[in-house]
């Protein structure tokens, strides 16, 4: 469908202004692309009737003026004949579920001119209470912007978090390489030690839950998204703690310990601690308020990204290669073949990602910043940019490995910088893919040729290929 914007003015002095979403047919009439050429109207709220007769209205009530009425059995252009032969210059239908597209057949109303579109039920009572019982309106409809600025953010955090992900993994590395030249650290070492090894068959069952759990989502969405939205808070609590603790170990003072349950705790640990738990329970109770929550839900998100590339270890090339291949024909499937087997043709992955149904609450699984750049996408669509987290955690695991390979074999980092430079590049390519085809893109179509593609062809080069295929195992 098209999608447009009702421009509502009210009458006070100066007058309240308010942009709503619209849906319209470009096939049937053309709307101007701003507002200098834009007419307005009286509005006529009619929303006690269908209009699917013209015996429901009275005369002259709607002459000259932009009416809007409920949807009903009737077809959409039923009701503009309607509307028109009572002189009415625009009409309005007003929708409580979802917005469709407008798909009647015009060749059998070739005398309807007006415009008509579909706005939301919910929109028109705001309007009421935002401008008052007298409204003007007109409807324009902008061109989508090429590029929004939005998109500089979301790679600035990607890139960051991938590299800086990858490089805590190999700082880990180093000190379990350390821990095993020295026996005295060994065993204390190995307390400390939280990373989990991937193999290729916890790889593919990996995968299946990932298949199986968005399925559930799409069909159980408005029960397992409160599911979802209790592990991220207690996850991304925990990983925000971990990041944390981590800087403040590096730094030397304020030291001092008390003493609880035969342990010894750090004072300044526990206000860490308790300074998370706030930051996760108050995302929880505000995650809906758009103008700051999603810098707090960016926060927890890059925290918990960081938390699985450094503690989820990859223990060779052909893991990273298995996971990596899967999880892209996951996401393509999910992205591109899924419209063709589902009811309205939509992605799952972008009903889900988006919330299916119209759902007010939204996954906490992206990194979602404003759109920067006004279009009716603002206020039809989402008015975020998102990057799914395993946008970011999934090529980040193979930045890890290559870090780890690094330090493994002292290669002065060039397949870390390689594969990270390789992510960027991936990320700007589903960008521009992205600004051509004007529709959400599965980022790991990109993302995984380009960092697989580039890590090997520097193994290959650098005559390594066999030990980095191998990983640790090689020397075994």
């Amino acid at each position: 469908a098209d999608e447009g914007i009702l421009h509502a003015s009210g009458s006070g002095v100066p007058p309240v202004t308010k942009d709503y979403c619209i849906v319209y047919n470009s096939n049937w009439m053309s709307l101007p692309k701003s507002l200098d050429n834009a007419t307005f109207r009286t509005l006529e709220n009619l929303t006690s009737t269908v209009l699917c007769s013209s015996s429901e209205v009275p005369s002259g009530l709607m002459k000259d003026k932009a009416v809007v009425v409920m949807r009903g059995n009737c077809t959409f252009l039923e009701k503009a004949r309607i509307a028109q032969s009572s002189g009415a210059k625009m009409l309005l239908i007003a929708s409580k579920t979802r917005l469709s597209p407008l798909s009647d057949n015009k060749t059998d109303f070739e005398d309807v001119t007006l415009p008509v579109a579909l706005i939301r039920y919910n929109d028109i009572v705001d309007m009421q209470l935002v401008l008052g019982n007298e409204v003007n309106v007109t409807l324009y409809s902008p061109p989508l912007p090429e590029f929004d600025c939005s998109m500089v953010v979301i790679f600035l955090i990607a890139v960051f978090t991938v590299a800086l992900g990858g490089y805590w993994s190999g700082v880990a590395e180093l000190e379990n390489l350390k821990a095993i030249a020295s026996p005295g650290e060994r065993e204390t070492r190995r307390k400390k030690e939280e990373n989990v090894t991937f193999t290729p068959v916890t790889v593919i069952l990996f995968v299946v839950i990932c298949c199986v759990m968005l399925v559930l989502l799409y069909f159980f969405y408005k029960w397992l998204v409160y599911v979802i939205i209790s592990v991220f808070c207690l996850a991304s609590a925990m990983s925000l703690y971990n990041c944390l603790a981590a800087l403040v170990g590096e730094i030397p003072c304020g030291q001092c310990r008390i003493t609880c349950c035969n342990k010894n705790i750090e004072v300044r640990l526990i206000f860490v601690a308790v300074f998370c738990i706030a930051a996760a329970v108050v995302w929880a109770v505000f995650r809906n308020e758009d103008r700051w929550a999603w810098i707090l839900q960016d926060i927890l998100g890059v925290a918990f990204c960081l938390n699985f590339i450094k503690t989820l270890k990859m223990p060779n090339f052909k893991s990273c290669v298995i996971l990596l291949g899967l999880l892209l024909l996951y996401d393509v499937f999910f992205v591109f073949i899924t419209p063709f087997i589902t009811k309205n043709g939509a992605s799952i992955m972008v009903e889900v990602a988006a919330g299916p149904f119209g759902n007010s609450e939204k996954l906490p699984v992206v990194i979602r910043v404003p759109r920067l750049e006004y279009s009716a996408s603002t206020l039809c669509d989402i008015p975020f940019s998102l990057l799914g987290f395993g946008d970011i955690i999934v090529p980040g695991l193979l930045v890890a490995y290559c870090r780890r390979f690094d330090v493994q074999t002292s290669s002065s980092s060039i397949y870390f910088i390689s594969c990270t430079i390789a992510y960027a590049v991936g990320m700007v390519l589903t960008f521009i893919v992205l600004a051509l085809m004007k529709m959400g893109q599965p980022a790991l179509l990109y993302l995984v040729p380009c960092t697989l593609i580039t890590s090997s062809l520097v193994a290959w080069r650098r005559k390594e290929m066999k030990k980095f295929w191998k990983g640790s195992s090689y020397q075994v």
